[in-house]
């Protein structure tokens, strides 16, 4: 029999799995043994002449490849090396072409030898590289494209299961392997769950939150950037949208896999009033997440004090408000604290704070001359305001042994801690006074030992 006559083993696996779609449902047990007797039919194929010559041009070309990338790799990342001022996403793409590095040279190169073979020679006999240089292509291609899914876990099962599939469609065993899949099955009542409807699922929920995810990291970004919304309002736009495009992926990949939404209607309703009375707190801390974003009372950067707690807000989340204060601790306060309890926030309005600082000075000292040392003594420190809103210095007291005074200056930046500047202000007093000798009273006693009469 000639080359021409003679189709590969491969060509005939796939003329048996050419038939119609809708072929009826067949035992596991049926089907795998017609995929093993396939596989050995395949095998049994690769000792021919001429597929036996590709698997060997195969394996040589493997061998090319990474010998390439062995020599090319080094060079490309030194090459990385000396790049300066690159975004972060074009440096993530040259090493994942550093690491796919091996199977870009496979490709090219195997494309290039099925191309020589188709001219210098009968098509059946380049068959098997063909079909090599479309899974690598698609390997490759699947790679590239699910670099841009963030998530490392979400990332990897779509590109294995990409993997898979293409591998599957291009050896057109994609019937055999549904059917596989769809024999191993539980039945609920009148719902059956194959495991193909699970890996159905699981795919489409997959790609529908990664497109989701997509698109809220962009609407994202747009909104952060645009400085005409307000930063509560931004934080509001971004949970909505969240939870809007992850909604949409969910009841899509749903609607895709065949699942009627129709029951779900009635469970939510049912889940809806457990929630009601089981999750009231935590309904409650939404509610007042959605209150505090609405009416723009706190924000993220704004410095308050809860109780015993002070700090500047680092984010805003559904169900509570991080609070970071000056020691490196993080509260996460809950929304609804925020809602019912005191609040003071030093830069709602603006960002002036006065802080005040008491202290007493002899009756011996002149007092203008207290106030003069006392309001210079707090314009020296940096972070003391002196416009438009100087500091001053006021009598408030006759005490038992000192004049009373109390000392008022502002700042701009309450992010920058107010103890740190209480201490320096204070420091600054104390070496002003020790220039102009001005004395600062506090209590002396005085101890008598009185003699025993009787001793």
């Amino acid at each position: 029999m000639t080359d021409r006559e003679t189709p590969t083993t491969l060509e005939q696996v796939q003329s048996s799995t050419d038939g119609p779609q809708d072929v009826p449902e067949q035992d596991a047990q049926e089907i795998a043994l017609g995929l093993w007797d396939q596989g050995v039919n395949f095998a049994e194929g690769l000792l021919r002449p001429w597929n036996a010559y590709q698997v060997l041009i195969l394996i040589a070309l493997v061998v090319a490849a990474f010998g390439l990338s062995r020599i090319f790799s080094p060079r490309l990342r030194e090459w990385m090396r000396a790049r300066e001022g690159w975004p972060k996403w074009r440096y993530r793409y040259l090493l994942l072409l550093q690491r796919r590095m091996a199977l870009i040279f496979f490709v090219g190169l195997v494309w290039g030898t099925v191309l020589v073979m188709r001219e210098v020679t009968w098509p059946s006999r380049s068959y098997l590289l063909g079909i090599a240089a479309n899974l690598a292509t698609a390997w490759l291609v699947i790679a590239l494209v699910t670099r841009l899914v963030h998530n490392g876990a979400l990332r990897s099962m779509l590109r294995y299961g990409g993997w898979i599939w293409v591998t599957l469609m291009l050896l057109n065993l994609t019937e055999e392997t549904r059917q596989l899949l769809h024999s191993f099955a539980i039945e609920l009542g009148d719902v059956r769950i194959s495991l193909w409807t699970v890996v159905q699922a699981v795919v489409m929920l997959g790609v529908t939150l990664a497109v989701a995810r997509f698109l809220a990291g962009t609407a994202s970004s747009s909104i952060r950037r645009n400085a005409e919304i307000s930063p509560s309002m931004q934080v509001l736009a971004i949970k909505v949208l969240q939870v809007v495009f992850y909604g949409a992926a969910l009841i899509i990949a749903l609607r895709i896999v065949g699942v009627d939404l129709t029951g779900l209607a009635v469970l939510s309703g049912a889940i809806g009033v457990g929630l009601g009375f089981g999750l009231q707190k935590v309904v409650s801390n939404l509610v007042s997440g959605v209150i505090i974003l609405l009416d723009k009372s706190i924000k993220p950067g704004d410095v308050i004090s809860l109780g015993e707690t002070f700090g500047w807000i680092n984010s805003l989340g559904a169900r509570y408000v991080s609070v970071v204060t000056r020691d490196g601790r993080e509260y996460l306060i809950p929304n609804e604290d925020l809602i019912t309890g005191q609040v003071v926030n030093w830069s709602h309005s603006d960002d002036f704070v006065r802080l005040d600082i008491f202290f007493g000075a002899s009756y011996g000292n002149d007092p203008h001359l207290v106030r003069r040392i006392a309001t210079e003594a707090a314009s020296s420190i940096d972070r003391v305001l002196e416009k438009p809103k100087a500091p001053v210095c006021h009598i408030v007291g006759f005490g038992d042994s000192s004049v009373d005074y109390i000392l008022r200056f502002w700042i701009k930046d309450p992010t920058g801690g107010l103890t740190n500047i209480r201490g320096a202000v204070n420091l600054a007093l104390w070496d002003a006074f020790q220039e102009h000798g001005v004395s600062i009273p506090f209590p002396q006693r005085e101890v008598r030992l009185l003699k025993d009469e009787n001793a």
